[in-house]
């Protein structure tokens, strides 16, 4: 399997699926754990092989990537050639890296070349990381008695990162780990998504062709026994996950003293105050309810409605996500794509049904067909239905109405969960309020919940995790700080 992974995307819906295997060492081999394989979303067909990786492989990756750190990395000026570089190589694959998301993610064309251009910019910030790492200087001559001392620190890669990451973001997300990561001059082993393999297989070649040396990013298939492998490893000094709360726990569980960022489950809630300018608001409402399908951490699940708006925010977002198209992401017309199984389609249909027959009013959606769920507006629901409570990850928006803005602050921070919320208001006291009160990583003022800036620092509380992403942010998550000092004699 010593091959381009590019040479065989074409093939990926032909009668027979291209094969795709592990990155050890630099070179591409097939994986000698179970096959699995990866599915069109949209035509739920096999449109690729997956071989993953056995204890004996995932412990040779470590050995490499541990070797290659303690060889050492190249300077931070090569670091950061190498991630430009790669923006320039993956910009002219970008075509490519579209039509691997639409058929694995099934993500739609919008959706798709969103991600490789929020991608471009994260690989060129971690580039400029990577050129300006460093220290601070101490004032040891401040202290008592330490006068002809000087000291400063240093910024110190920790050795090997594993980036666990999730499907919903095949792309950006997955380089808001690697690229941090060899940023600072660590080792990288990626542990993609099952479900969307061959987009970080064509990023891990877009790395290895711009110059990343060998052992410093590797690539390794699995599930569940390919994760534990690593944790079971000393060796791997830092885990970089995104994905459930739950699984995070048990990772956090296993990494013992050893660091970690999380990036974890959400419900994440938008608030229309009462003087919320509408027209503004209601569209990226809707963009950030029902893009990717929904399938974003911070996708608007809640939407906390002023009682005096609720009506016509009813009416207008009725009409808006009716219009809304779905289906083939392969069409240029649509909107809403699939979700990423027919399971996940099957479980997020019961729970809007399961809301109806309590009570919820439907204000737009439909039957779903395959693993299409129609664009869903829901109205009186309750704290009690799976929608009002749980994390939907799907295309599923519910309207809440409140009173006062401390109430809908309370709502927003019984769940457990704390990621982004966003609020539309030109108040600037209450702005204020709700910036300092809200039990959340980011509170996005005349924006979505899901507004999110690649360079600003990503992340949240409570059940959503901790640690931040973001390449400035990230690559002081995978460095450690080292005190140097020096006393004149």
């Amino acid at each position: 399997m010593d091959r381009k992974v590019s040479a065989v995307i074409d093939t990926a819906t032909s009668a027979a699926p291209a094969v795709y295997g592990l990155l050890v060492n630099g070179q591409w081999v097939a994986g000698t754990g179970p096959r699995v394989a990866v599915r069109d979303k949209y035509t739920l067909q096999p449109c690729a092989t997956l071989t993953t990786a056995d204890a004996a492989q995932v412990r040779l990756a470590v050995e490499v990537a541990h070797a290659a750190f303690r060889q050492g990395a190249p300077v931070a000026y090569e670091r950061g050639v190498v991630l430009d570089r790669a923006a320039q190589l993956l910009e002219a694959r970008s075509e490519e890296f579209v039509r691997a998301m639409q058929l694995e993610a099934g993500f739609t064309q919008s959706d798709a070349m969103g991600e490789v251009r929020r991608c471009l910019q994260t690989l060129r910030l971690s580039a400029e990381e990577a050129r300006r790492l460093a220290g601070d200087v101490i004032p040891l001559a401040g202290a008592p008695g330490a006068a002809g001392r000087i000291g400063f620190t240093l910024r110190v890669p920790l050795g090997v990162v594993a980036a666990i990451t999730p499907f919903n973001s095949p792309l950006n997300t997955v380089t808001h780990k690697v690229a941090p990561a060899f940023a600072a001059g660590n080792a990288v082993i990626l542990k993609p998504s099952s479900f969307t393999p061959i987009t970080a297989c064509l990023l891990a070649e877009v790395l290895l062709d711009a110059g990343i040396p060998k052992g410093f990013l590797s690539v390794l298939h699995g599930s569940a026994e390919v994760v534990q492998a690593l944790q079971a490893d000393e060796r791997v000094r830092f885990f970089a996950f995104t994905g459930s709360t739950e699984v995070g726990r048990k990772i956090q569980q296993a990494a013992g003293l050893r660091r970690t960022q999380m990036e974890l489950g959400s419900i994440a809630c938008t608030i229309v105050c009462d003087d919320a300018k509408l027209d503004a608001a209601l569209p990226k409402i809707v963009n950030a309810g029902y893009r990717k399908a929904g399938q974003v951490c911070t996708s608007v699940q809640l939407l906390l409605v002023h009682e005096s708006l609720l009506t016509e925010v009813e009416t207008r977002l009725a009409t808006m996500v009716q219009e809304l198209s779905c289906g083939d992401p392969q069409d240029s017309k649509t909107f809403v794509g699939p979700v990423i199984s027919e399971d996940n389609a099957i479980r997020i249909e019961s729970w809007i049904n399961e809301a109806v027959a309590s009570g919820a009013k439907l204000l737009a959606g439909g039957p779903r067909l395959g693993a299409v769920v129609p664009p869903t507006l829901l109205t009186n629901i309750s704290d009690a239905m799976k929608v009002g409570c749980s994390e939907i990850f799907g295309p599923v928006v519910c309207i809440v109405p409140f009173k006062t803005l401390a109430q809908a602050i309370a709502r927003v921070n019984a769940t457990p969960f704390g990621l982004a919320t966003g609020l539309f208001t030109n108040r600037l006291g209450d702005a204020l309020a709700a910036a300092q009160q809200l039990e959340v990583g980011g509170v996005h003022v005349n924006e979505t919940s899901s507004s999110r800036v690649d360079l600003m620092p990503y992340g949240g509380s409570k059940d959503s995790g901790f640690g931040r992403e973001g390449p400035h942010y990230a690559v002081h998550e995978m460095t450690e700080e080292r005190i140097v000092t020096f006393t004149t004699v």
